[in-house]
């Protein structure tokens, strides 16, 4: 009977978690704590230290390599003229800094030598860091499970859109940043951080913001325009006002001034001025047409996605409900 009830009560608390866990999707992410590391600049900088302290024990190991190199080929050159005990001290000596050698590879490159040692010493602060990130985004942001895609873990596949590898970094440069912020700063920082982190928990949010920045750029742009436009009106207007007088005190001197001669070259250059004014107008008619169609393909790809997202809710709630239903019948089964 107790083997029974027993049974019965784990297999109502399995379909609580599985209804539980099915109605609002399990949620799961990855990071790349190799890709982290190497974006870390305090990291990089003690792993640089750390790579030229390795160079510097491998050309010690070169040396010692060929000084024993040196030996054994002027034991090979001058054994015929040695006597048994010199031939057997220089072999025992050749021995000795052989062993020599091979400890000192040990010692510095070794399973548990100088290398791994001070490797593992420099990683492991900056892991405790990366940990204590990824808890805060895990429970910030109702992470299920986290997994690190550069461990023994085989991921078979892995969308880029669950990698929080540029989140850890960000939440670690942060803190870095923070040290040397006013209250002020801090106060814009957080704000600022607070933004990014709901436009990279809501894509449509991040696609709305793109816009609006397009068509800030845009507005920028034709105020630009436009500026330069009244510059360009305002000086063809002030060189006509000043030929307008030249020619007028000509007229009074009894004078026919050059500017007042039309010639084939200044006919040349006013038709090429508006050939360039109608293509100028062409272009800009064209880009705005470009644009128009630009912002209808967005407007249709932004509902299309709102479309997809909403058929694929309706979906899991169906799912839900039919997860809840067989549960529900298996426990009704399960009764004795």
């Amino acid at each position: 009977m107790k083997k029974q009830f027993s049974l019965l009560f784990w297999v109502l608390l399995s379909a609580t978690q599985l209804i539980s866990a099915q109605s609002r999707g399990i949620k799961v992410g990855y990071i790349d704590m190799e890709y982290i590391l190497d974006k870390v600049p305090s990291y990089a900088e003690a792993k640089n230290q750390l790579e030229q302290k390795a160079e510097k024990w491998k050309q010690e190991i070169e040396t010692k390599k060929n000084d024993i190199a040196k030996l054994k080929e002027a034991l090979k050159t001058e054994r015929v003229l040695l006597t048994k005990e010199l031939i057997e001290e220089r072999e025992e000596e050749i021995a000795f800094q052989e062993k020599e050698l091979i400890d000192y590879q040990q010692k510095r490159f070794g399973p548990n030598g100088d290398l791994i040692v001070q490797k593992a010493t420099l990683v492991k602060p900056i892991q405790d860091q990366v940990f204590n990130a990824v808890q805060d985004l895990a429970e910030a942001r109702k992470y299920d499970y986290v997994f690190d895609k550069s461990s023994d873990l085989t991921m078979l596949f892995a969308a880029k859109k669950h990698d929080l590898s540029d989140r850890v970094i960000s939440v670690l440069t942060r803190a870095e940043r923070r040290q040397q912020m006013s209250k002020k700063q801090l106060k814009e920082e957080e704000a600022k951080e607070k933004l990014e982190d709901m436009m990279a928990d809501n894509p449509e949010m991040t696609e709305r913001q793109k816009q609006m920045e397009e068509r800030k750029a845009a507005r920028l742009k034709l105020i630009e325009d436009k500026k330069a436009a009244a510059e360009a009106r305002k000086k063809e207007a002030d060189e006509k006002r000043k030929q307008q007088l030249e020619e007028k005190n000509n007229k009074k001197t009894g004078t026919v001034s050059d500017t007042a001669k039309p010639t084939a070259a200044q006919d040349s250059n006013a038709a090429q001025k508006k050939e360039e004014k109608t293509e100028a107008a062409a272009a800009e008619k064209e880009k705005r047409d470009e644009a128009r169609n630009k912002s209808l393909e967005e407007r249709k790809r932004i509902i299309d996605e709102r479309k997809k997202a909403a058929e694929e809710k309706r979906k899991q709630q169906l799912e839900a409900r039919e997860a809840a239903k067989k549960a529900k019948d298996s426990v009704k089964t399960a009764k004795p």
